[in-house]
């Protein structure tokens, strides 16, 4: 997952910071590519928090957490765990909850291109059949 993600950040031109976490929330991966921001971590580490806490895309409830909406406030809930803006996805195996990525380093769009490239490596080696 992380060498997808850089790999696919060295694509876009982008130093980005890559954290991957089980289902538990625990931090099982980390990276922070040459020249990212040390603050990257923070932001990346949140978005990856998003997606395990809600096993959804961080950018899920950008629109719900706006003043006078339902969820106003959540994103510091936690202690200021969540961010909720796009660059953590869930990660899955087939309908199985494993954990999620979060990415931080570029702009939203860039961040969430990198977090799908991460998950499609893990989506490729669990869907692969062992003969």
């Amino acid at each position: 997952m992380i060498a997808a993600a850089e790999t696919r950040a060295g694509e876009l031109g982008v130093k980005a910071t890559i954290t991957v976490l089980d289902q538990g929330g625990d931090l099982v991966a980390v990276t922070r590519m040459d020249g990212a921001w040390a603050g990257g971590f923070d932001l990346a580490l949140g978005k990856a928090h998003t997606a395990r806490a809600f096993q959804a895309p961080s950018s899920t409830f950008v629109p719900m957490i706006q003043p006078g909406e339902p969820l106003f406030g959540v994103n510091s809930v936690a202690g200021g765990r969540y961010v909720i803006v796009g660059g953590g996805l869930p990660v899955r195996s087939g309908e199985n909850f494993m954990g999620a990525v979060g990415i931080s380093g570029g702009t939203i769009d860039q961040d969430v291109a990198i977090a799908e490239a991460a998950v499609a490596a893990f989506k490729h080696v669990t869907d692969r059949k062992i003969s």
